[in-house]
C-alpha cells in the first residue's frame, strides 16, 4: 500500500468516527427524541451559538466501565457534547447532554468533559451554559458517577461570581443532578418536557403515599410559581434558547468586566409625562410598577426574571441610555407590594447576581412593610427578610432608589435606603416615608385622646390627617438628607441617566474578610 493510500485510510477512519460521533445513540433514538418534541444535544447547540462558531472538545471520549454489560456498549462522546463558540460574537462555553446515549446519564468521563470546559471558562473569563437532559447518575458505574457529580458541583461553586452560569433544563434532571443547576445563576425550564426533583414520583409514593406526576412534582410550572427554583418557564426549547441569548446580552463576560452597553443617542428631551399620572390619588389604590419601569427605561428593553414567583416584587434586567441595569421594584398590584419570604429571597438573589457582575441597581420603592401573620413568622420572615437587607448592604455597584409612594417601617430601611449604602435616593412628591401608615400611627400616638373624644371616629380622622401632613411626605426625609432630591415623576428617566453616568466609576471596598455569613 502506498503512503497515499495509507493516508487516505487514516482520513477515512477520522471521517467514520466523526460521523459516528454526530449520530450519538443512533438514528432511531434521535427520532424518538424528536417524537417527544425535543431537540438533540447538537441541534440545541446549533440554535444557541453563532453559525459555524462551535468548536467541540472531547468528541471521541468514551466511558471506561466494564461492569453490567457496559464493556459491550460504547458511544463516542459518552452522552454529552462539550466545547466553545460565540453568542452574538462573544465567547461562551457550553455542554449539552445527549439523551440518546444512555439516557444522558452521567458517567466518570461525561463529568470530566463538563469539568474541563468549566475550568477553561474560569481561566478565560467567559460564561458557561449547561443544557441538561439526563436520566441522572449512570447506575452501572456506582460511586464513580456520584464522584463525577461532586466534581461538577465543586466547579460550579468555584465559578460562582467569577463567570455567569446559565442552566437550560431540556428534559429530566433528577436526584443529584439538580444541584448543579441550583448553584448556577439562572435556571430556564421548558414546559411539558422538562422536570427537576430530588426524588421522583415513585419514591414519593413509597415514602409519603402521595400520588403525583413528574410534571406536578417538578415541572416548569411548579418550579416557576410554587418553589421559585426556575427563573424562566419557556413554551418550547427554541424560546428557552432565545431567552438564554437575551440574558447573556445584559451580562459581562466575567466579574472583572463591565456589562456591554448599546449605542445610545441622547435625546433633547428625556421627560416622560406619562409617569406623572401613574400613582393614584388614593394611597390605597394599586397600580402596576411595570408601568413605571416601562416609563423609565429604553423602549422594549425589560427582561423580567422570576415573573411568576413572589409576584409582590418585580425584578429584571433593562437598559437605560444603552447601559445594562438591574431593577428591583415593589409591586403594589399584588399584596399591596409587601415584602414576604418569597419576595425577599427572590430579590436578594437577584441583587447578589447584579453585584457579582458589576450591573448597577435601580430600586423602585412602594412598600407598606413586611407581611404579618403566623405563617410568615413561623417560616422565618425575619431571617428571610434579612437576606434582602444583607444583599443590599453588601452590594458595591452603583445603587439608586426612587420612592414612588409608600416607604414604611423596617421595609423602608431594607429597600436600599441611604442608611444601608445607597448612592442616590430620590422621592416623588407622592412619597410617604414613615414608621407606619397614618391610621395605625394615629391610633397609637393619640390613643387616649381619641378614646376621650365625644366622637372618636371624627377625632381619629382628624389625627390621621395631622399625622399625614407631618410625616406621610418625602420632605422630612429630604430635610435630613435621607432623600437627596424630591423630583417630578416625569423627570425620573433624565435624573437616572445622569445619576448612573455619574456613578460609572464608583469604587467601594468592603472590609477585609474571608466572606460574610448571610442569614441563610
Amino acid at each position: 500500500m502506498s503512503d497515499g493510500n495509507k493516508l487516505d485510510s487514516k482520513f477515512e477512519t477520522l471521517d467514520r468516527k466523526n460521523a459516528e460521533a454526530l449520530l450519538g445513540g443512533g438514528q432511531a433514538r434521535i427520532d424518538a427524541q424528536h417524537k417527544k418534541g425535543k431537540l438533540t444535544a447538537r441541534e440545541r447547540i446549533d440554535l444557541l451559538l453563532d453559525e459555524g462558531s462551535f468548536e467541540e472538545i472531547g468528541k471521541f471520549v468514551m466511558h471506561r466501565s466494564k461492569d453490567f454489560g457496559l464493556d459491550k456498549e460504547y458511544y463516542l462522546g459518552d452522552g454529552v457534547v462539550t466545547g466553545y463558540g460565540t453568542v452574538n460574537g462573544r465567547l461562551v462555553y457550553v455542554f449539552s447532554q445527549d439523551f440518546t446515549v444512555f439516557g444522558g446519564s452521567l458517567s466518570e468521563t461525561h463529568a470530566e468533559k463538563i469539568v474541563k470546559i468549566m475550568d477553561l471558562a474560569m481561566k478565560n473569563g467567559a460564561p458557561v451554559i449547561g443544557l441538561n437532559d439526563s436520566g441522572g447518575a449512570r447506575i452501572q458505574e456506582g460511586v464513580v458517577s456520584l464522584g463525577g457529580y461532586a466534581d461538577i458541583f465543586y466547579k460550579n461553586t468555584l465559578a460562582s461570581g467569577v463567570v455567569p452560569q446559565l442552566s437550560g433544563i431540556m428534559g429530566p434532571c433528577a436526584g443529584g443532578a439538580v444541584y448543579s443547576p441550583a448553584i448556577t445563576d439562572f435556571i430556564l425550564m421548558v414546559e411539558d418536557t422538562s422536570y427537576m426533583f430530588v426524588t421522583g414520583p415513585n419514591v414519593v409514593k413509597t415514602v409519603t403515599h402521595e400520588t403525583v406526576t413528574s410534571e406536578e412534582l417538578g415541572g416548569a410550572s411548579t418550579h416557576s410559581t410554587k418553589s421559585g427554583v426556575t427563573h424562566f418557564s419557556c413554551a418550547n426549547e427554541v424560546v428557552c434558547i432565545q431567552n438564554i441569548k437575551q440574558l447573556l446580552s445584559y451580562m459581562p463576560q466575567n466579574c472583572e468586566e463591565l456589562p456591554p452597553s448599546l449605542p445610545y443617542e441622547a435625546q433633547a428631551d428625556e421627560t416622560r409625562e406619562v409617569l406623572n399620572s401613574i400613582v393614584p390619588e388614593n394611597p390605597n389604590q394599586p397600580y402596576d410598577i411595570r408601568e413605571v419601569i416601562e416609563g423609565i427605561i429604553d423602549a422594549d428593553s425589560f427582561l423580567e426574571v422570576h415573573k411568576n414567583f413572589g409576584e409582590n416584587i418585580v425584578v429584571g434586567f433593562a437598559r437605560l441610555a444603552g447601559r445594562s441595569i438591574g431593577i428591583v421594584g415593589n409591586q403594589p398590584a399584588v399584596l399591596a407590594g409587601v415584602l414576604d419570604i418569597n419576595a425577599s429571597t427572590k430579590a436578594a438573589r437577584f441583587v447578589r447576581f447584579c453585584d457579582s457582575f458589576n450591573i448597577p441597581l435601580l430600586v423602585l420603592e412602594d412598600v407598606p412593610g413586611f407581611l404579618p401573620g403566623t405563617d410568615q413568622e413561623w417560616r422565618g420572615i425575619i431571617t428571610n427578610g434579612a437576606k434582602l437587607l444583607y444583599a443590599f448592604c453588601e452590594a458595591t455597584v452603583p445603587r439608586v432608589t426612587v420612592i414612588t409612594r409608600k416607604a414604611y417601617g423596617g421595609a423602608y430601611d431594607v429597600m436600599n435606603s441611604k442608611h444601608i449604602g445607597a448612592d442616590l435616593n430620590y422621592a416623588w412628591p407622592t412619597a410617604e416615608i414613615a414608621v407606619m401608615g397614618a391610621k395605625g400611627a394615629a391610633e397609637i400616638i393619640f390613643k387616649r385622646e381619641i378614646a376621650a373624644a365625644e366622637d372618636p371616629e371624627a377625632k381619629l380622622a382628624e389625627k390621621v390627617a395631622e399625622y399625614q401632613s407631618k410625616f406621610a411626605t418625602p420632605y422630612r426625609a429630604a430635610h435630613r438628607g435621607f432623600v437627596d432630591e424630591v423630583i417630578y415623576p416625569s423627570e425620573t428617566r433624565a435624573k437616572l441617566i445622569r445619576a448612573f453616568k455619574m456613578l460609572e466609576n464608583k469604587v467601594d471596598q468592603l472590609p477585609k474578610k474571608k466572606h460574610g455569613n448571610i442569614p441563610l
